[in-house]
């Protein structure tokens, strides 16, 4: 069992976007920021459901393969979820579709009134509360029976449990971008390399997988 974190950050190491608009909720360079992950033949598989093969089949998809593998339990944000967006809507089911990719119980951390869980189609059961890091990772780690627990993020998230010394497995995708604002992950993290054995690896598309692992 190990907490891990995926995340796709820009040259100069912003994990979010900021030119949304109401037309355009997520905005041109989330794209930017994710292409590479969104190529790979496993991205289309699991998010998409496209079935047809094609896709990325190299570094990148070993990446996002092992996105997905041994997962137990997700932890996120409300603005992963889409809470931020439409908080006062109570049909709202999040970003991800009717079956969303995770297939395991999510804890989503809010700092609104309490909703109820909601089961989504392929085994996503999205739960809301108001806790710490290691109040919302000792659910999970119940929930996920002996598997990985995912950070899914977003940033501030993410560094709140870095921060914490939750995280055994971090990966960051930086992709060849300068995004210039948005929230930085490294920000508040001097020394983070600390404790972690750290590896990089380029990919073909020019996207450097920097692990740091205990």
């Amino acid at each position: 069992m190990a907490v891990r974190v995926d995340l796709n950050i820009s040259l100069d190491g912003f994990a979010t976007t900021t030119d949304q608009t109401p037309e355009n909720l997520f905005g041109d360079d989330w794209g930017r920021l994710t292409a590479a992950y969104v190529a790979t033949r496993t991205f289309r598989e699991r998010v998409l459901h496209d079935t047809s093969g094609e896709g990325t089949t190299g570094v990148d998809d070993a990446y996002a393969r092992a996105y997905f593998a041994e997962v137990g339990a997700e932890i996120m944000g409300a603005g992963m979820f889409g809470l931020h967006n439409f908080g006062d809507d109570p049909d709202w089911k999040g970003w991800w579709g009717d079956e969303p990719p995770f297939h395991v119980p999510v804890f989503v951390l809010t700092n609104g009134a309490p909703r109820p869980p909601i089961e989504m189609a392929g085994g996503t059961t999205f739960h809301f509360l108001s806790a710490t890091p290691q109040e919302a990772l000792d659910l999970a780690l119940e929930a996920a029976a002996g598997k990985d627990v995912r950070v899914g993020g977003g940033a501030t998230v993410v560094r709140d449990f870095l921060r914490a010394g939750l995280v055994d497995r971090l990966h960051v995708a930086i992709a060849p971008i300068i995004l210039g604002s948005g929230i930085r992950l490294w920000d508040d993290l001097r020394g983070l390399e600390t404790g972690y054995e750290v590896h990089a690896e380029t990919a073909e598309s020019g996207t450097v997988h920097v692990t740091f692992a205990r």
